[in-house]
């Protein structure tokens, strides 16, 4: 074809190495000829956009996501009015008030969206972020203790709050109001607080469950805005306005891995243009200080922006991320992304190591294989890091995981989980805590965080076993890699990854496109630092595609592709190459197949 893919069914159903089903995305043909005819798109990119779920009616939205279209009321969240009036009050009355915020980039975006709107409005708030270390997630009594010591009356929680029973029972005890701005998953007991506002709450009608905590902080903003100006606050100050703070919402969505979907989507879209003028001087600092350049991407937030704020909370100062979020101070601004750099930079070597450790727990543990969830713990892992170990052992084992780092003195063991689509894995968690095995526990279908008695771990691990065991296996059977067109090595292009960039920004809900390449032949096999693998492919089309597999090296794939032996299949992403100005793509190899193992 001229676009540069081909048809799919000459690839056939494959399984790969990795033992996935390679499979086209199923795409209704009337949808995708009115996206066709009614957008202006290319047969395989109105494909692509109806296999996403978009209707012939909402391409034009979904292409271009506005929020003026897609913004929802902020009265359809429970509480949000409410919420709206008590911190007008406390802004009017001067009263003494404090954001409380975890301390990944949801609760610092959270915070930072706050700070700001009260600053434009002359009063500043002071941020307080638990240390994970000393004193676990979220609030907890002796937090709140020495917030309403230091003389505040009320206490706004960003991204934690609606699970901290006892520590909302005690702020009441000791007279501190709280308000609750939260979205992970709750029990159906609401705790008592003076406003909670969560979309997952139960019995909340907004239908904007996939957001961050960062997107129900931004649609508060508006709240905030439309009670100030119904009590004539804007009439001797300027209204703020929120557009400028939608870069902090995106940040929050990519990074805590949402749903980009309906307004969050647009949130998210939106939030980019403006996170690619780079205003924000902790924004800036951090690019600057990662050497990044150019306009946002998911790839900014994601993995430059996002892994550096998260390092303040995992293994050093947990407040860094908010204040450098929050400040306006360019010099500041400096500081605190150098400090940040340079803890993401320890952070990378503790989390190798205890990856590492992992797998040889894994790989010697014979009933790993067949169990619903790789579940491993060690003493002294760093609780600060689990959570990304479970996500690259996740991807390693294509199943659910859990790492478990368990401190032997204080007799308590952190944990951190990562899930898969079609396994609620912080529903499981909520079940385990339910049942007594916990001392905390929650979280969302993706992630989840627990808190266990060393010696219950082997209860806790039979338990979710069971727990999860039809969910893993109903996912485990549909486990296949979803391929939007078959290209050639001469048409997978620049032209073409341009062309399918109409329906970023990627993330869950919608996926970054797959391309498969068929009968390929592999080059110049050279195996990199960091275990690594890259190749050159080329097929009959004449072309010669540069591609890569990371962290491959050790793995069946990484083996497939240094053996250069006869033609494979390979499916991946493509990415821009613009090394020395050439302005062209690689492809990020996700899978190998071999052609002999086909199927359909």
């Amino acid at each position: 074809m001229a676009d540069g893919t081909t048809p799919m069914g000459y690839l056939g159903v494959t399984r790969s190495l990795t033992g996935r089903l390679w499979r086209e995305r199923p795409a209704d043909g009337e949808t995708v000829r009115r996206h066709q005819m009614g957008l202006g798109l290319s047969e395989p990119l109105a494909r692509a956009l109806a296999s996403r779920g978009i209707g012939a009616d909402d391409g034009a939205n979904y292409l271009n996501p506005t929020l003026k279209a897609l913004f929802p009321d902020p009265s359809s969240f429970l509480d949000m009015d409410r919420a709206a009036e008590i911190l007008v009050d406390a802004l009017v009355s001067d009263r003494p008030m404090t954001i409380f915020a975890d301390y990944d980039v949801d609760g610092a975006s959270s915070a930072a969206q706050l700070v700001r709107w009260f600053r434009t409005l002359g009063k500043e708030l002071p941020i307080y972020v638990p240390d994970r270390m000393t004193e676990g997630y979220g609030p907890s009594p002796a937090a709140f203790k020495r917030i309403r010591d230091s003389g505040a009356e009320l206490v706004v929680t960003v991204d934690c709050g609606a699970a901290a029973y006892e520590a909302l029972a005690h702020a009441e005890q000791i007279g501190l109001e709280v308000v609750v701005i939260d979205h992970h998953l709750m029990r159906d007991e609401i705790p008592k607080v003076a406003a909670l506002v969560n979309p997952n709450r139960p019995g909340c009608t907004s239908g904007q469950g996939v957001l961050a905590a960062a997107g129900v902080a931004f649609v508060l903003l508006a709240a905030l805005n439309r009670e100030a100006r119904k009590r004539g606050l804007f009439e001797t100050t300027p209204e703020p306005d929120l557009r400028q703070w939608l870069d902090l919402a995106a940040l929050g969505a990519i990074c805590d891995v949402t749903q980009l979907t309906g307004f969050n989507r647009a949130l998210t879209t939106q939030g980019l243009k403006v996170m690619s003028a780079w205003k924000n001087p902790g924004l800036k600092a951090l690019l600057e200080v990662a050497k990044g350049s150019g306009p946002a991407g998911v790839f900014h937030a994601g993995f430059i922006l996002g892994p550096r704020i998260n390092a303040g909370g995992r293994i050093g100062r947990s407040d860094l991320g908010a204040r450098l979020l929050s400040t306006d101070d360019p010099a500041e601004a400096a500081e605190l992304a150098a400090e940040l750099d340079a803890l993401n930079a320890s952070r990378k070597e503790v989390e190798r190591e205890i990856f590492e450790e992992a797998i040889r727990i894994v790989d010697r543990e014979s009933n790993q294989d067949d169990a619903a969830l790789t579940f491993v713990a060690a003493d002294g892992w760093h609780p600060g890091v689990i959570g990304i170990v479970a996500s690259r052992l996740r991807e390693r084992y294509r199943k659910p995981a859990l790492v478990i780092g368990v401190d032997r003195a204080a007799n308590i063991g952190k944990g951190s989980g990562r899930s898969q689509a079609g396994v609620n894995l912080g529903r499981a968690v909520q079940a385990a805590f339910d049942e007594g095995l916990l001392l905390a526990g929650g979280g969302h279908a993706m992630a989840a965080g627990l808190s266990v008695r060393p010696d219950t771990i082997p209860d806790l691990r039979a338990f979710l076993n069971e727990r999860l065991a039809l969910e893993t296996q109903a996912a485990t059977a549909e486990d296949g890699l979803d391929i939007d067109a078959l290209v050639t090595t001469g048409g997978a292009d620049r032209g073409l990854w341009q062309a399918f960039q109409a329906l970023a920004p990627f993330g869950p809900g919608n996926p970054e496109p797959m391309f498969a390449a068929a009968d390929v032949r592999i080059e110049r096999p050279m195996a990199l630092r960091g275990g690594h693998v890259r190749v050159t492919l080329t097929d009959g089309s004449g072309g010669r595609l540069k591609a890569v597999a990371w962290r491959a090296e050790d793995t069946e794939i990484g083996r497939r592709l240094m053996s250069e032996g006869g033609a494979v299949h390979v499916a991946g992403r493509l990415k821009p190459d613009d090394w020395q100005g050439r302005e062209s793509v690689e492809l990020e190899i996700e899978d190998v197949a071999d052609p002999r193992r086909l199927v359909g």
